[in-house]
């Protein structure tokens, strides 16, 4: 974890070292519970109209996934207390989004963020009236931030992306 409490994926796509995505401690709390509940997860991000910018928490294996998406990340999800004092396993969790929309992700690192306010309606976490958001940083091409302030702007939320 980071100083931030961030999570850091284990990066996958091929030569790069540094990680394209991290969950917020908050993301870490809310997956954690829905762990529990709904057994190993995965997020799938697509790039259509409506919640195309927010990534979908769905259990793993339940959204099938092909040559027309990208792995960016994978993450070793700590175990944590359930509610009723059981404690959970360490999990993998996958992150994975469609190539058309990787391409116009692609020099951007990518939190996974949870803030109040209803979800969409395939992802596990609209019960909870709660929604996953992503939040973007441009990167250059050796996966440092760029300073142009780009940093902490909700993507998908009517704000410049």
């Amino acid at each position: 974890m980071s100083e931030t409490g961030a999570l850091a994926s284990t990066p996958t796509i091929p030569g790069e070292t540094a990680s394209r995505v991290a969950l917020t401690p908050a993301a870490i709390s809310l997956l954690q519970q829905l762990a529990a509940t709904h057994g190993p997860l995965m997020f799938h991000q697509s790039g259509g109209c409506c919640d195309g910018s927010a990534p979908m928490c769905y259990p793993a294996g339940e959204f099938m996934t092909g040559d027309a998406d990208v792995l960016l990340g994978v993450f070793e999800l700590p175990g944590s207390s359930g509610p009723d004092g059981t404690q959970t396993e360490p999990s993998t969790l996958e992150f994975w989004m469609s190539r058309e929309q990787f391409r116009y992700w692609e020099h951007t690192r990518l939190t996974v963020d949870v803030v109040d306010g209803r979800g969409a309606g395939f992802s596990l976490e609209a019960p909870e009236g709660k929604r996953f958001l992503i939040r973007s940083e441009l990167v250059d091409p050796a996966g440092r931030p760029r300073p142009n302030g780009s940093q902490d702007r909700p993507a998908g939320t009517g704000q410049a992306d």
